[in-house]
């Protein structure tokens, strides 16, 4: 339990593998030059080469890492040989030092390899100035670079191996432990009384957020972790069918506990109303009894693998919640309590789905009949799946417009200044300015995003500066204990990484100081200026993006902002269409489309949604438009998923009607992206009738039995009214028509 708990918060255990290679790989190096009596110097140098040569290299394939290794130890030799040669000719080497770091930024067009190559090419050379390399000590600190390759890539290929299809295995397990937590969760906010539901919402979208992370780290290791495209596209589908229908059945748990319909906002922004009535508390009586009982019957089936599965007592759980896909076999109970159970049955169909896309075919002598027509749908899926088409590749902008391109040019030019204010604080130690203005560019975009990373690089800084002096106090002297401690500040630095990049930077600083201890140049008046130089870099970086080429934060937001609407038309026309007997069309992809670019919009605006921000207004106002586009996407990928069902479904019809309903959201979202593109755009977004008086039949008020219409028509109310609730913080004009004000009055 606490082994799938740890897994399910490092998915695939990326964090965990990645520091304990780099430690290893550092450890073996430092064994290695011990045994040759290598002076602390040549092992200070060789260590840092482990560390630069293991994560520099990000490739998937082990074939294409290995073919990465070799070729960077080359230019490993090369950059440490031009440190010391260049060291005594300060303006060629300042000029080749620009050069160097222009060109691998702009190596980041070519890829993972392009990005490893130029990294390593500026971390040596950078390690060359740390070391104070001479000349003269080529001879030894070259075949200590080599030897930290070596241990390299032994630790890779051999003591912490890693393939994609094992790193794909570990994400898989992952997802079924987020997806089991998201379900327990839901189990207590069916529970929680009014005093506990708002703390119990806020761990449920903690859970959902880290269940979609995992569903999109999958999606980002299919390619290379599945034999055939197939096996990928089928694998990619199940994921997403469990992840949007345990996520719908959220949301109808919460509606059934509610005084009327809860605003699908709720699970997407904090501290969004929850309408429950004044008296609630848990119920007892039978309905609600059997509905938390095959929660966790639910809960049973996604957290055991099929490996586990042992006697019939499985298999009748699986075919009594699959039963709730019949409306005859619902329980009598009020119509929200009975759209629960609607949820669980197609909830259990997608744990199906993905318990045999992950473990494999399964015993069939104990199916149901509900439980074989969801594996005849699955067959039929899988049938349609291996037929589909590749989906477009993303054009190049070229020139400066390529991020790569703009980038190099804004690091070279953010270099000179730190450069120059580097040397007026230190002759000595001014190249720490230019490793900050360095790695501020690193996976940043626009001005905000390198402020804000900048401001976290400093914070870090200072405290791993405190720290340092505290440990250079303690361990000064203990060489060995010095050492220890910098493989654990390592591991640590890499297993913090992705979690908070000012922890990181403390561990990175804290690093130094030892390092330093050992190679007899601590001082107090070092880690000063040390703090002294990170923020000369920090502030040089920002000015560089905002000179050179720059791109401001709105405008950023504005592109991705674009993006975002432009995917969701694509979602919402493609599945109505499908919704309403057009043609198949791979929605999943589109769907998976539209949560990338939402992720890219969300990480762009955290510049304007820091607590510090000084334009509170603004920040609430970013963070609602997100949680807004958040909850259309959420609406998006169900009525994708729905779409899914109708080409292979025996029981759901499509319905025509639905095409006129997804006409009006498609206008809508396209006046929205014209007035992100164009404020001065024509257009106003229509705010008509409720979708669900658009869909009447033929005057007679009642819906077509049989269709698809049941099952979406919430998802098109709420979608409807998400895309018009848009209008108000893009300022876009709405337009209300006769037939809403006729059917409110």
């Amino acid at each position: 339990m606490v082994w799938d708990r740890f897994a399910a918060s490092d998915p695939g255990l990326l964090r965990l593998t990645a520091g304990l290679r780099t430690v290893s790989a550092i450890a073996l190096t430092l064994v290695v030059l011990a045994l040759f009596d290598t002076g602390v110097t040549y092992m200070v140098a060789g260590a840092m080469t482990a560390m630069t040569s293991t994560f520099a290299i990000k490739d998937k394939g082990v074939r294409d890492q290995a073919v990465t290794l070799g070729l960077g130890l080359p230019v490993a030799l090369v950059a440490m040989s031009l440190g010391p040669l260049l060291a005594s000719r300060i303006v060629v080497g300042d000029l080749f030092f620009v050069a160097l770091i222009f060109g691998a930024v702009y190596c980041r067009r070519f890829g993972d390899r392009g990005t490893a190559l130029g990294l390593i090419c500026f971390q040596i050379y950078f390690l060359s100035l740390f070391v104070g390399a001479a000349t003269s000590a080529l001879p030894t600190l070259l075949p200590a670079v080599a030897v930290g390759f070596g241990c390299s890539a032994v630790v890779r290929f051999g003591v912490v191996p890693e393939t994609p299809s094992r790193v794909l295995t570990r994400l898989r397990d992952a997802f079924r432990t987020r997806l089991a937590q998201l379900v327990a969760m839901q189990i207590d906010m069916l529970d929680a009384g009014p005093e506990q539901l708002e703390k119990v919402l806020d761990d449920m979208r903690r859970r959902t957020a880290r269940l979609h992370e995992a569903a999109l780290m999958i999606q980002g290791r299919l390619e290379e972790g599945t034999r055939d495209a197939d096996e990928a596209a089928l694998l990619q589908r199940r994921v997403a069918d469990a992840e949007i229908a345990v996520e719908r059945l959220g949301m109808l748990l919460l509606n059934a506990r509610s005084a009327e319909s809860a605003d699908t906002l709720t699970l997407h922004l904090p501290h969004a109303p929850v309408p429950l009535t004044d008296d609630w508390r848990p119920a007892e009586d039978d309905a609600t009894i059997a509905l938390r009982r095959d929660l966790k019957a639910l809960h049973l089936l996604v957290s055991r693998p099929a490996s586990r599965d042992g006697g019939t007592a499985v298999a009748h759980i699986r075919n009594r919640l699959l039963g709730y896909r019949d409306e005859e076999r619902l329980p009598p109970a009020p119509a929200g309590i009975q759209d629960a159970f609607r949820g669980i049955g197609e909830a259990a169909r997608s744990v199906l789905g993905l318990r045999l896309a992950l473990d494999g075919p399964q015993d069939e002598s104990d199916d149901s009949p509900a439980t074989t027509r969801s594996r005849e749908e699955f067959d039929a899926e899988d049938i349609a799946l291996a037929s589909a088409g590749k989906p477009d590749a993303v054009d190049d902008p070229g020139g400066l417009r390529r991020p790569t391109t703009r980038a190099a040019f804004q690091v070279a030019v953010g270099s000179v200044l730190a450069m120059i204010g580097g040397e007026l604080l230190s002759a000595q130690r001014w190249y720490w300015a230019v490793l900050t203005c360095w790695v501020v560019f690193l996976n940043t975009a626009s001005t905000g995003e390198i402020l804000v990373k900048g401001y976290r690089r400093l914070l870090g800084t200072f405290l791993g500066a405190v720290a340092g002096v505290a440990l250079a106090g303690l361990v000064g002297g203990h060489t060995g204990l010095s050492f220890a401690l910098v493989l654990v500040f390592i591991f640590a630095m890499f297993f913090t990484a992705p979690l908070s990049y000012a922890v990181m930077s403390f561990f990175v600083t804290a690093m130094l100081g030892l390092l330093y201890t050992l190679l007899n140049s601590y001082s107090f008046d070092v880690l000063v200026l040390r703090i002294e130089e990170t923020a000369i870099g920090a502030a040089c970086g920002v000015v560089a993006a905002l000179l050179v080429l720059p791109v401001r934060t709105d405008r950023r937001t504005d592109e991705l902002l674009g993006t975002v609407l432009e995917r969701l038309g694509d979602v919402v026309s493609a599945a109505v269409e499908q919704l309403s007997g057009g043609p198949a069309s791979d929605l999943l992809s589109k769907a998976r489309s539209l949560d990338t670019a939402l992720d890219e919009l969300r990480d762009s605006t955290s510049p304007l949604t820091l607590p510090i921000t000084p334009l509170r207004g603004r920040r609430e106002t970013v963070r609602y438009l997100v949680a807004l586009l958040e909850t259309c996407a959420y609406h998006a990928r169900s009525l994708a998923a729905t779409a899914e069902l109708v080409p292979h479904s025996r029981t759901v019809a499509a319905d025509p009607r639905l095409h006129g309903a997804g006409q009006r959201i498609a206008h809508n979202i396209g006046v929205l992206a014209a007035y992100v593109e164009d404020e001065g755009a024509a257009g106003e977004v229509e705010s008509g009738a409720t979708i669900a008086s658009t869909l009447r039949d033929d005057g007679s008020g009642t819906q077509s039995s049989g269709t698809v219409t049941s099952r979406v028509l919430r998802h098109l109310q709420r979608l409807d009214e998400g895309v018009v609730g848009l209008a108000r913080p893009l300022a876009v004009p709405v337009a209300e028509r006769a037939e809403a004000r006729t059917e409110r009055g």
